[in-house]
């Protein structure tokens, strides 16, 4: 496997590649009623059916540095998110997004920092990483495009992982379901979850295509969490990753959850670039 060079915080990468990566999971994400736009300066992620920021956002931001021209640029944007009823909401990432001080502008222009985070790239080959050995009775179960009955039950089991992992609301679970069946339709996701006799406890997924590979919804209920699930499903995601010919696998963190930072870092990633800001439009000027 290809590793990127060791030389923080862009280990190497070329400009292109870094924006490949800003883009890469905005594309992963476009099921059927979700769609990404190429911008030339940036790309834009829309949901018809979702009103959430998240699936709706622009990345990849490479806007003007002259003021008058970002002004009339971010204009722009804006109105386009008001004609989509969506709330305006960008990614933008410390020496690499543009402007230089694209965050400041952002937030003078009333934008809020909803809290960011950092993308991280495997350094070290998988296979180096020793195993650790499951309960009795667990089995990980690795699934691509199931079909009929059995896609909707394994939607409803990854739906009810991710809803207690991430605390979503009950009254969102049945949509959320919809949503992972519709994304299990695509060939380049794989959905892998851990059962205990049975019992849906853990699950991750990855997106794999374009040479690279985007790990994802690494998450455990509450009542199995601490046995080590979440590591042995981002290793195995982590491997079959490479095993399929991957030379870029890359996840996402939250800047605050400083658990998994650790694990991911003795897992072999290490952080690409400072930590990003997802700036929502709270109170225009």
């Amino acid at each position: 496997m290809p590793l990127p060079d060791g030389r923080a915080p862009w280990f190497g990468l070329s400009e292109e590649k870094l924006r490949f990566i800003e883009v890469h999971p905005a594309r992963a994400i476009s099921i059927p009623g979700r769609a990404w736009r190429e911008m030339g300066d940036s790309v834009m992620l829309f949901s018809a059916g979702e009103r959430e920021p998240f699936f709706n956002r622009v990345v990849a931001v490479r806007w003007p540095e002259d003021p008058a021209a970002f002004d009339a640029r971010l204009k722009q944007s804006v109105d386009l998110f008001n004609a989509l009823d969506r709330k305006p909401y960008v990614w933008a990432i410390p020496q690499l997004s543009t402007p230089s001080d694209l965050i400041a502008r952002l937030a003078a222009n009333g934008f809020v920092d909803q809290g960011g985070g950092y993308d991280m790239i495997l350094m070290r080959d998988p296979v180096e990483v020793p195993d650790i050995e499951l309960p009795r009775g667990a089995v990980l179960e690795k699934w691509n495009q199931p079909e009929g009955q059995q896609a909707g039950d394994l939607a409803e089991d990854l739906a009810l992982i991710i809803a207690e992992a991430f605390r979503i609301p009950d009254n969102r679970r049945t949509s959320l379901a919809v949503e992972i069946e519709l994304t299990m339709g695509q060939p380049y996701f794989n959905a892998y979850i851990l059962r205990i006799d049975g019992e849906p406890v853990a699950t991750g997924e990855r997106y794999t295509f374009d040479g690279a590979s985007y790990i994802s919804s690494i998450g455990t209920r509450n009542a199995w969490r601490g046995r080590g699930f979440g590591r042995h499903i981002t290793l195995a995601l982590a491997r079959d990753s490479v095993a399929a010919g991957c030379d870029l696998v890359y996840l996402g963190v939250y800047a605050d959850n400083t658990a998994a930072i650790r694990l991911y870092e003795r897992l072999g990633f290490a952080m690409l670039g400072p930590r990003s800001s997802d700036m929502l439009l709270e109170h225009p000027r």
